[in-house]
């Protein structure tokens, strides 16, 4: 007889998601993962990119896909505080700002389609009005901006995935604190081992274990993802610049390319006490294909030429920084071939994948945990559930 009934590998956004919703409608569920490290690096295990204080949400967006997917989350997050006593939610609004071509043309094209089929307010703002209604920005003149007040602002991941988890183990779900190394099928159910030398076996597992997913023997064939090392920049911030940027918004800067994109988050104050001003990008296309590399990437502090794009254009975009200490550190995105979350059986009917936050999936990490538990219980799941989006691809 197998120990549980589900086991969920991986105590991340998506994994402590997809417990909480099983745990709410089964018992018999297991949340298997570590907890964050005291001295990242020192710690030569694996990681989680929810190891921050800050992570944007909002629902406008150009993919439909993807909006959906935020919606429907960001309409739980208030449940979610409410049931946990834990807050991560912040309304302080999403400022999209470009210039309407290229690719961050198209991007607005596609959101401002699907704004009314989601019942978005967005406020719309010439380059004339923008400056005034944000003056802690200093953007270009052809810049029109896009605002979304309310459901939208950011999310503390950490403390979503310790709401998470907390009401999972209230629904009954048993949380083990260990890192799972080897997950197969054997003749009494699915065996799952551990780094600490336990085995465990369940009736149905799923693997929500991030850019890690390939990196063990975790699923009977590797999925089509490329774990990319990001790099972040933070702007420390005294009191006299927190008052500067006290009223901004979270927001993207789109641009003609990807690669010129940049996301800022608003002052958040960090475990050691001080308020930063964070800034990223998506240029990086470097893989980790290994443990060892992706520990040496989250050891780092990033990419010294990004650290400096993303410090370049801070300051462009938001003088006032100009002469505010800069760090820097590094995180892992999940990229897709299919540009969506893996929801899916592999080869074998009792092994499940939850994968693929494509560097977007923060926000909506609620509701594609639910798509994972809703996999597991009916065994599939349907067009609703975005079932032909969500097909894991397999290499």
């Amino acid at each position: 007889m197998a120990d549980f009934k589900y086991i969920v590998v991986g105590a991340g956004m998506m994994g402590a998601a997809a417990a909480r919703h099983l745990s709410a409608q089964t018992d018999g569920v297991a949340l298997i993962g570590p907890a964050e490290p005291h001295d990242r690096k020192a710690h030569h295990g694996v990681f989680s990119s929810h190891y921050d204080e800050a992570r944007i949400t909002r629902g406008f967006d150009g993919d439909p896909v993807w909006a959906e997917l935020a919606k429907r989350s960001i309409a739980r997050y208030g449940e979610i505080e409410a049931r946990s006593g834990v807050r991560f939610y912040h309304e302080v609004g999403c400022l999209f700002v470009g210039n309407g071509k290229g690719l961050g043309g198209d991007y607005v094209a596609g959101a401002m389609r699907e704004k009314d089929r989601l019942a978005l307010d967005i406020e719309l703002y010439d380059n004339a009005a923008l400056k005034p209604r944000f003056p802690m920005f200093a953007l270009p003149d052809d810049h029109d901006g896009w605002f979304e007040p309310r459901n939208a602002g950011y999310v503390n991941p950490r403390a979503l995935v310790r709401a998470q988890v907390s009401l999972a183990e209230s629904q009954g779900a048993a949380l083990i604190r260990e890192t799972v190394t080897r997950v197969h099928d054997t003749a009494a159910g699915v065996e799952v081992k551990t780094h600490e030398g336990r085995c465990y076996t369940g009736e149905k597992v799923i693997v929500a274990a991030g850019g890690f997913t390939n990196m063990a023997d975790l699923l009977p064939a590797k999925v089509d993802m490329a774990a990319t090392g990001r790099t972040i920049a933070f702007f420390e911030l005294d009191e006299r610049k927190q008052q500067a940027f006290s009223a901004m918004p979270s927001t993207i800067v789109l641009a003609q390319n990807a690669d010129d994109i940049v996301y800022i988050l608003p002052p958040v104050r960090y475990p050691d006490g001080k308020v930063y001003l964070k800034i990223g990008g998506e240029s990086e296309k470097g893989r980790l294909n290994t443990l060892g590399e992706a520990v040496s990437w989250f050891h780092s502090d990033g990419t010294g030429s990004e650290v400096d794009f993303l410090v370049r254009r801070a300051i462009d975009i938001m003088p006032e920084l100009s002469g505010c200490p800069v760090t820097s550190g590094s995180c892992v995105a999940s990229i897709t071939r299919t540009g969506y979350p893996y929801v899916g059986y592999t080869q074998s009917s009792n092994i499940a994948v939850l994968t693929g936050g494509n560097f977007v999936s923060a926000k909506s990490s609620d509701e594609i945990g639910r798509l994972g538990a809703v996999l597991l219980l009916d065994g599939q799941l349907t067009e609703a559930d975005f079932a032909a989006q969500m097909a894991p691809v397999f290499i």
